[in-house]
């Protein structure tokens, strides 16, 4: 998986002058991540970004027209991404392993995480002052959640969990464990690979610990 840049948009079947638009939009953005990975998240400057690509500041409005543009336009790309990710890896787990299935689910986010950082601070830490994504950019994010839901509610119909654990308050505790495995990788061992890491190998703990919380006879006398 490659670190970094977000993946091409397909120009396929564009018009010549629409497809070098996009194709000048995704170098705007892989030079936003360069310049993101080297400096900050919130240090990200449009005049850094216009020299890299040999172009005026002004030349750059014609495609973004404040910084937060471009933020928001990482913001969608990146949780577009991690939801893809995650739903291949589900798509590709053993159906009649609804346990596993969910394993296998939060190890490829939690890789996909770990291997663009850039991005997952972008998505899930508040790095850059003021910035709220618009309704478009945060709709692939409810995309994911509610995934998490339908893998939730697997379990549970599949008597691995209580009907609770697919609840806002399971589904909000189980992305707050795995958030703060992923925050305490990277704060302290952010080149540690998943297999290494501190934390983050943790995850299969955390997780049962989930499901202890949420036994599925639990109030049983």
């Amino acid at each position: 998986m490659a670190l970094g840049f977000p993946q091409p948009m397909s120009t396929a079947g564009l018009d010549r002058r629409t497809r070098r638009r996009q194709e000048t939009i995704e170098e705007i953005l892989g030079v936003a991540i360069e310049l993101m990975e080297t400096d900050g998240v919130a240090a990200l400057s449009l005049s850094a970004v216009a020299r890299r690509l040999g172009m005026q500041p002004p030349s750059l409005y014609q495609y973004f027209p404040s910084k937060m543009a471009i933020y928001d336009a990482l913001f969608q790309r990146g949780h577009e991404l991690l939801r893809d990710e995650c739903r291949a890896a589900y798509a590709a787990a053993d159906a009649d392993d609804p346990l596993g299935a969910g394993l296998i689910t939060a190890t490829a986010f939690c890789r996909w995480c770990l291997g663009h950082q850039v991005y997952s601070q972008l998505l899930f830490w508040r790095t850059v002052p003021g910035f709220e994504p618009s309704p478009e950019a945060f709709a692939p994010a409810i995309d994911s959640m509610q995934d998490l839901r339908d893998i939730l509610r697997t379990q549970v119909d599949a008597g691995h969990l209580h009907p609770d654990a697919a609840s806002d308050e399971g589904a909000a505790l189980y992305s707050s464990l795995i958030a703060g495995l992923l925050s305490q990788q990277i704060a302290n061992e952010p080149d540690a690979s998943f297999e290494d890491g501190r934390f983050i190998r943790l995850l299969p703990v955390v997780l049962e610990m989930f499901y202890q919380r949420y036994t599925p006879n639990q109030g049983e006398s």
